[in-house]
């Protein structure tokens, strides 16, 4: 009876072990998936600001010399 239980609990644990690196595995792929999807995204967000700041610059450049023609 000792030696039926010793391979059931040793199989047991040896399921355990290979269940729990698939899930780390699939955890680690799902967290790169993420990563990628989220840096994607903010470069997204990034470039758009650059590009608003951008149009902000070129709109000022154009306006500061008529106001300073007008204070004179």
């Amino acid at each position: 009876m000792g030696y039926v239980f010793r391979v059931r609990l040793a199989s047991f644990f040896a399921g355990a072990a290979v269940a729990s690196a698939f899930g780390l595995y699939v955890l680690h792929e799902d967290y790169k998936t993420a990563h990628q999807s989220i840096s994607q995204k903010m470069n997204g967000l990034y470039d758009s600001m650059e590009g608003r700041i951008c149009a902000l610059e070129k709109f000022k450049e154009v306006e500061a010399p008529g106001q300073t023609e007008a204070a004179e």
